[in-house]
């Protein structure tokens, strides 16, 4: 999604607002946003730091390391700083940071049915996953022009190659960039031949030669 229709989504999404901004905007995976807590957030320094996961396992919520068993620290938006402050500035700093309505981790198939589709919907942006914020959030970064390296990191994957192989294709194709650059830099070394290939001494030449 662009920047203008995560904020439409966002605004669609009531209370959880911020929620699909700390998506679109940090890369977390699902499990991984639903198990921050409050300690985890250092809005001083502008980070997240992703230390745990929620996996549902036959029904229950388990909480375990994330996807890679590494834990990272995803930065924030300055923007985005201001509005997890309303969120956990009076909560306790073991408290999880985006709770269900009731209280209590969120479910994915609860938080479908009730926010996300009729967001997605009202958004007109149909058929839009929530697993997809977490690639609007390296598309998002790409438009940036952060260096892959960077994007690795962020979104936590286990290689520079892993981050290429699924967002390379977002990266601006500069090859004609360079070779304009090299050719540049062949002209003015003095060795470039002024018309196509130097010609022979010998009009006709060898046979080899021909």
């Amino acid at each position: 999604m662009s920047h203008a229709e995560v904020a439409k989504l966002a605004a669609e999404a009531g209370r959880y607002g911020t929620f699909i901004r700390t998506l679109a905007y940090t890369g977390l995976r699902w499990g991984e946003a639903v198990a921050l807590r409050v300690r985890d957030v250092d809005l001083a320094r502008r980070r997240l730091k992703e230390r745990r996961a929620f996996v549902d396992i036959g029904g229950q919520l388990v909480e375990g390391k994330p996807k890679t068993h590494q834990s990272r620290t995803v930065p924030l938006p300055e923007a985005l700083c201001d509005e997890l402050h309303a969120l956990v500035a009076d909560l306790d700093r073991d408290a999880l940071v985006f709770t269900a309505p009731e209280g209590g981790p969120l479910r994915a198939g609860n938080f479908r049915q009730r926010v996300w589709t009729p967001a997605v919907r009202a958004a007109a942006l149909e058929g839009f996953t929530i697993h997809g914020l977490r690639h609007t959030a390296a598309s998002l970064y790409i438009s940036a022009c952060t260096p892959p390296k960077v994007v690795q990191r962020i979104l936590g994957h286990a290689s520079v190659v892993m981050t290429m192989d699924l967002y390379g294709h977002l990266y601006p194709d500069e090859m004609d960039t360079w070779a304009a650059r090299l050719n540049e830099v062949a002209s003015e070394s003095g060795v470039w031949p002024e018309r196509g290939q130097i010609a022979d001494s010998e009009p006709n030449g060898s046979e080899e030669d021909r």
